[in-house]
């Protein structure tokens, strides 16, 4: 069998291993995709958010000659929440790798690195699932544990209120003309007031994330179908559009794809999320470094990888990757939502 020897050489040190893991290709999620989350490596466990209520408002006139009016500084406070952290582990045993390379073979070390490597990619796409799970509760104001538990509520830490779920009334049997897109112009509204001077007009879009109920009743909307019917898409109308996606009323509509069992992470079958992309300032993600000596104090990653051995019988090595992110939403009044009906 391979000797377990090799896993005191150079390529599986943490910093080493945690890069093989990172140039493995994965698919990541769609919320991913979109890099909403700008990244804030710190070096701390605790993220530090301002909180600044700059406000607009008009100037009253006065005679020329008198003293101008008195401004007042903004209110600044400091909220601070500490990063999460997310480990999971897998042990192999000196039978799984028995016999991946004859013994003395001069590329022993390959072959029982591509073992580890390969479990420490497949924990690593667990990772990447509760990443896709804690930013999809992120863009809706809420960043939620595994079980379902609140881990962040961004809403209620800055002290406002989620906007009130818009009604699309998609199953009326005689739709008024062109209430979709009101609906759409609603929605658009109250995200760029929201904002502010956050939204970047030209750059700045929003992408609505579609349960699969909504969106069936949205693409088969008559006034929907009838705006498509006499362009270069009037073939789509022909074909299935499953987890597609496609721009209308000035939004991008997606019908989100998430885990097979519809629940896992999943966008709620009825249900539509708003989501303001390309919008800087407006998510973050903070990265703690990790629990290990060599990386007290740097920089944080997204994800560390390492090797832990049995050093008493020499029988199991142990693939652990671990992550320490904070997903966080600083505008949660501009998260619209809406329902079917």
């Amino acid at each position: 069998m391979a000797s377990l020897d090799v896993f005191n050489q150079k390529p599986f040190s943490m910093i080493e291993l945690s890069t093989a893991v990172r140039k493995l290709p994965y698919s990541p999620g769609f919320l991913g995709s979109l890099n909403l989350f700008r990244p804030r490596p710190i070096r701390t466990t605790v993220a530090m958010i301002e909180k600044l209520d700059g406000t607009l408002s008009l100037i009253q006139t006065t005679p020329r000659g008198a003293p101008p009016e008195e401004g007042k500084r903004d209110k600044r406070n400091i909220i601070y929440k500490p990063t999460v952290r997310i480990a999971k582990g897998h042990t192999i045993t000196a039978n799984e790798i028995q016999n991946v390379r004859a013994f003395g073979s001069e590329s022993e070390l390959e072959g029982v690195m591509q073992v580890v490597v390969d479990e420490s990619s497949r924990l690593r796409q667990q990772v990447e699932l509760t990443h896709e799970h804690m930013r999809l509760g992120a863009v809706q104001g809420k960043v939620l544990d595994a079980d379902g538990s609140v881990l962040v509520d961004w809403a209620s830490e800055l002290g406002v209120s989620l906007p009130v779920e818009i009604d699309f009334d998609l199953d009326a049997a005689s739709p008024a003309s062109g209430v979709v897109r009101k609906k759409c112009n609603e929605v658009t509204r109250g995200v760029m007031r929201a904002l502010g001077g956050l939204w970047v007009p030209g750059s700045s879009y929003i992408v609505a994330l579609c349960g699969d109920a909504f969106w069936d009743d949205l693409t088969a909307h008559k006034e929907v179908r009838e705006t498509y019917l006499n362009t270069m898409q009037a073939a789509d109308l022909r074909s299935g559009n499953a987890f597609e996606q496609f721009q209308y009323g000035g939004i991008t509509w997606v019908n989100y794809r998430g885990t097979d069992d519809g629940s896992t992470v999943a966008v709620n079958t009825d249900k539509a999320k708003f989501i303001p992309a390309n919008v800087p300032g407006l998510f973050d993600v903070a990265w703690s470094p990790g629990e290990s000596l060599s990386v007290v104090n740097t920089r944080g990653e997204a994800l560390y990888s390492m090797i832990i051995r049995d050093r008493d019988r020499d029988a199991w090595v142990r693939p652990e990757v671990y992550s320490y992110p904070l997903y966080i939403c600083t505008q949660p009044k501009a998260l619209y939502s809406a329902k079917r009906t």
